[in-house]
């Protein structure tokens, strides 16, 4: 692994060759024998003075202090991974990632903008990925520009996984399968989906953990990302969603859709080691599966 150190704003790291200098034609190239290195933003460093060779070491000015942009709310946040470069936060359930009109507070953006300032980092709020507002789980941030370009190019990739954990209607014939349809816009409500054959790619792996009675316990896992993705899939397949009403779900054990992030795995954008992160699982659905189990 590579020997790196952060120095406040920079990232120390060890030169490629004696000889390297970030201006050269191959400074690309060598460097990217140590690090992953998205090639534009490194010949903009370079070219604006942020990448320099000191004391026999290449420092990069990676952690430049940035506004987050959205005002900062207080509220507790479950942190499931953090370092220089990622945070994870275990979202709850009611909570939009981001406004979606002005003015709108109560936001994940808000939250992790007020753990910024209070923890004393000066980052950008840079969020990966995204839940509904009443799905719960991990979300991925970067915390800052490097840590983006690359986490981004590794959810294009699909180099980024993300496993689910749902409580959904009925008995299931298959204990496991891929459901291969494609998502679009319902012409008649606007926040809905519905599978299309004009619609996306969409396609949704899954496993029943546990058949109950009238419900069962699944786990998933996206190949794309869709719009309430596993939301419509399930309803397609005949099993909604225990409390997503919007696609056919009953709200009679719960109000909400049982539905839960439970895992992210992915290549941090410095070292490439594979961090897998687990989200706890949400109070109310802890309640819903232990009354399901107990019929």
């Amino acid at each position: 692994m590579i020997a790196w150190k952060r120095k406040e704003e920079w990232l120390e790291l060890p030169l490629p060759n004696p000889d390297w200098k970030p201006l050269q034609p191959s400074a690309v190239e060598a460097m990217s024998a140590l690090i992953p290195v998205p090639r534009k933003l490194f010949l903009r460093l370079a070219s604006q003075g942020g990448i320099r060779v000191q004391g026999g070491k290449a420092l990069l000015h990676l952690f430049p202090r940035e506004s987050a942009a959205f005002a900062p709310e207080y509220c507790e946040l479950d942190i499931a991974y953090e370092d220089d470069f990622c945070l994870v936060v275990n979202k709850p359930a009611g909570m939009s990632i981001h406004p979606a009109e002005a003015g709108q507070q109560g936001t994940l953006a808000s939250a992790v903008a007020y753990y910024y300032a209070s923890t004393g980092q000066a980052c950008a709020i840079r969020h990966i990925h995204r839940l509904d507002q009443d799905t719960t789980g991990a979300v991925l941030y970067a915390k800052n520009e490097w840590a983006h370009v690359l986490l981004d190019e590794a959810m294009r990739e699909k180099r980024i996984d993300r496993t689910y954990a749902a409580l959904a209607q009925g008995v299931f014939r298959a204990k496991r399968g891929t459901i291969d349809a494609p998502i679009g816009r319902d012409r008649h409500h606007s926040g809905k989906r519905r599978v299309t054959p004009g619609g996306d790619a969409a396609v949704t792996h899954y496993r029943v953990k546990q058949q109950l009675k009238g419900a069962a316990l699944v786990e998933l896992e996206l190949e794309t990302g869709r719009t309430h993705q596993i939301r419509v899939h399930l309803s397609h397949l005949g099993h909604p969603l225990i409390g997503d009403t919007l696609y056919g779900g009953s709200a009679a054990l719960l109000k909400r859709q049982a539905l839960h992030g439970k895992q992210l795995r992915f290549p941090h954008p410095l070292t490439q080691e594979q961090i897998v992160v687990q989200a706890s699982w949400p109070e109310d659905l802890q309640n819903l599966l232990s009354a399901l189990q107990a019929k």
